[in-house]
């Protein structure tokens, strides 16, 4: 593994390095759903439809997908210290941004510029982790504590996100980024050491430029589509670009040396299976979080920060369960814990979609729970199943690759779920009807997925002639919970 332990300095600024990484990680999942709490009051304030808000998301979730890859690169060739300030510096920088945005235009983009710090600053992240612990036992438990950050920023997402809101306005939710950016800058440069990969592989900027392209064209068409119209020309177009740019991204990836997404290894069917697994998860998982908030504010007459408690036992079910996802995975098998894990997700997007304005809360919190349980026993033993289908060698890109698919799926679920609302609601339905809509769809696609991964989520060996990988492991090694 390159870059030199040394480099990082006594084991007293380890510890420094572990809370200064771990810190900047809470910040980047915390973004992931603290939002989702505003978005009711962003509406209101900003004069913005459903469309307007799912860019809010996705201008955020686009970039970290599409980016999460290149971003590892750029801190092994450049400095994983130099590219995890950065990408602090961006972040925080657009956070500032976001708070003073007065239209959603300039949100949208404050958004974007979000995500493109995120993507640096949380591969680095783990990157000068790993660099740092060079013992496996100590680098295992370095990573847990990591990993447990992501899950305390994602369940206080929603309840900060409320209180937040209800006290300052929606603005709020980005400036709390912002002491947070300064503690990470501060105390970065003066205690992380700087390390680097010497032999990392060139940045595949092509490949970076069409994957961008390609996924922003199929969002715009699907965001778009519900309010200009399908057969609108911008849209067609839209879709046709999207088409002839994933052409063209996957006949540069083929040919490249080091591709920034290997495409042999989709031979391997558990790898491909795993992936396509974890596109749906993202897909259910963050399209139906999206209309949580607004579900209790605008159907069931909730306060903005009632509303971010509501949602908490989802949260609350992924943080409790997941850290035994992958012991069950390892004793039963990828195979029956994810297809469980799917089934009850499905299962109980299926029994929210059955929710209405005057359902009591004791009614609704188990669902929300039912889901966050299952999508938790799914997300640790998929990165598992894409692991294992490859060389130890390529585990790290193995583990970045879904982590980007997750993405992925999540930029599609707002995109898809927000087009199904919006077309009842064209149609004369009521909001309410939409909802559920959204929410049946969400669970249809989950059970479908878990049927899938019943039939063909088995364990294979690895492609024959498997190529070593030049990427570090550290690079990619953004677990599911990023």
């Amino acid at each position: 593994m390159a870059g030199s332990p040394a480099a990082v300095g006594s084991r007293p600024n380890r510890a420094v390095l572990l809370a200064v990484t771990c810190l900047g990680q809470f910040m980047v999942l915390l973004d992931n759903t603290i939002v989702g709490a505003a978005l009711p009051d962003m509406q209101h304030q900003l004069h913005t439809q459903l469309t307007g808000l799912q860019w809010i998301v996705d201008a955020y979730v686009l970039l970290v997908a599409m980016l999460l890859l290149s971003g590892g690169v750029f801190a092994d060739r450049f400095g994983r210290k130099r590219v995890y300030l950065a990408g602090a510096v961006v972040f925080t920088a657009a956070s500032v941004m976001c708070s003073l945005a007065p239209s959603v235009g300039w949100l949208v983009a404050g958004r974007a510029l979000q995500g493109i710090g995120a993507s640096a600053l949380s591969p680095a992240s783990l990157a000068l982790l790993v660099a740092a612990y060079p013992v496996p036992q100590e680098r295992i438990k370095a990573i847990g504590l990591w990993a447990g950050f992501s899950g305390i920023g994602l369940a206080a997402g929603p309840v900060a996100g409320g209180v937040l809101t209800e006290a300052f306005g929606w603005p709020a939710i980005f400036l709390v980024n912002l002491p947070i950016g300064v503690i990470l800058l501060v105390v970065g440069l003066r205690h992380l050491g700087e390390s680097r990969n010497p032999s990392a592989p060139a940045i595949d900027i092509p490949g970076t430029v069409l994957s961008v392209l390609a996924v922003g064209a199929m969002t715009y068409g699907l965001i778009e589509g519900g309010a200009r119209g399908w057969t609108a020309p911008v849209i067609l177009g839209s879709f046709a670009a999207a088409v002839v740019l994933l052409a063209a991204f996957v006949a540069v990836e083929a040919r490249r040396s080091a591709p920034m997404l290997p495409l042999r290894l989709f031979r391997q069917r558990l790898f491909t299976v795993s992936n396509t697994a974890m596109v749906v998860v993202g897909f259910a998982l963050m399209g139906s979080s999206f209309f949580f908030s607004q579900f209790f504010v605008y159907v069931q007459g909730s306060s903005i920060l009632t509303a971010g408690l509501q949602t908490l036992p989802m949260s609350l079910g992924m943080v409790i369960v997941s850290p035994f996802a992958g012991r069950l995975a390892a004793r039963y098998g990828f195979r029956i814990v994810v297809t469980i894990g799917l089934a009850l997700a499905g299962g109980g997007l299926l029994a929210l979609g059955m929710v209405h304005a005057d359902t009591g809360y004791g009614n609704v919190w188990w669902r929300l729970g039912v889901v966050g349980i299952g999508f938790a026993l799914t997300m640790s033993p998929l990165t598992g199943a894409a692991i294992q289908a490859v060389s130890p060698q390529e585990g790290g890109l193995a583990s970045g690759i879904i982590s980007t698919t997750r993405q992925i799926g999540a930029v599609l679920g707002v995109a898809v779920l927000g087009a199904v609302v919006r077309n009842r609601q064209s149609g004369g339905a009521s909001f309410e009807a939409g909802l559920n809509s959204a929410f049946v769809a969400a669970g249809a696609v989950t059970l479908a997925a878990a049927v899938f991964t019943g039939l063909w989520l088995a364990k294979a060996e690895p492609v024959e002639g498997s190529e070593v990988s030049h990427r570090s492991k550290e690079r990619d090694a953004v677990t599911s919970s990023s």
